[in-house]
């Protein structure tokens, strides 16, 4: 049975700028569950910086964190995967390097950020989707590009990539550029995806109450499809 899943959250503790203690992942875990979430990906970041985030960590700091939740009795199944970033010498990657959505599925989750597309973007895009896998674009409202010219979402289309919302976009402030984005691609029907992009306890609230706001912009049905399941074609078959 499923709930809402969240597609996005760095809850694994001490990997990246996200949960920094076991107590911290713990506790936004319960929230979560209080909320409706009945899944979570890990999705740690998998960028310059983080090299010790790869395929194998990731998998065994899963299971270490869902047997964590198992014994606290906190019921959310947690999934593998990872958000990796776009940048000049990413097609120079490693095979290993690269995570889909439940390591063995056909879904992967991408960010960018930058004032304008760069020359490596597509490329990048492609790279990925010669391995048979169907690109994500995190949270693209948040990057510079996007909230100058909206209208990139039909060449991202063009090129065959899904949107992901953030959560937390749809607290900000009712003039910022991020909340003005979110808000349009989501009345446009643009996203396939709403994501918490959860870090830390002390957000975490914002990117709860971004549910209730989407659900007054598009409505509980179209919210449903976009955090219950949609995100459900994220999980392999065996999971």
């Amino acid at each position: 049975m499923y709930g809402r899943i969240d597609v996005h959250s760095h809850i694994l503790p001490g990997v990246d700028d996200g949960c920094a203690t076991l107590a911290q992942s713990l506790e936004c875990c319960r929230r979560l569950v209080d909320a409706g979430y009945t899944h979570s990906f890990c999705t740690p970041h998998i960028w310059p910086g983080f090299e010790n985030v790869h395929r194998d960590n990731i998998v065994r700091w899963v299971a270490a964190l869902q047997y964590e939740l198992d014994d606290s009795g906190i019921p959310l199944k947690l999934i593998p995967g990872g958000e990796h970033n776009f940048h000049a010498k990413f097609t120079h990657s490693q095979p290993e390097t690269i995570v889909p959505a439940g390591v063995t599925g056909k879904y992967i989750l991408a960010d960018m950020w930058a004032d304008a597309i760069p020359k490596f973007f597509e490329p990048s895009v492609k790279w990925l989707q010669s391995m048979g896998l169907t690109v994500i674009l995190a949270h693209p409202e948040r990057m510079r590009a996007v909230q100058d010219d909206p209208g990139l979402a039909d060449y991202f289309a063009e090129i065959g990539l899904l949107l992901q919302g953030n959560l937390q976009c749809f607290s900000d402030s009712p003039r910022a550029d991020t909340r003005i984005v979110v808000e349009r691609y989501l009345e446009e029907g643009r996203y396939f995806l709403l994501g918490s992009d959860t870090h830390k306890p002390d957000t975490l609230q914002l990117r709860l109450d971004g549910i209730k706001q989407a659900i007054k912009v598009a409505g509980k049905e179209a919210v449903d499809r976009l955090m219950i399941e949609n995100p459900q074609k994220l999980i392999p078959k065996a999971t």
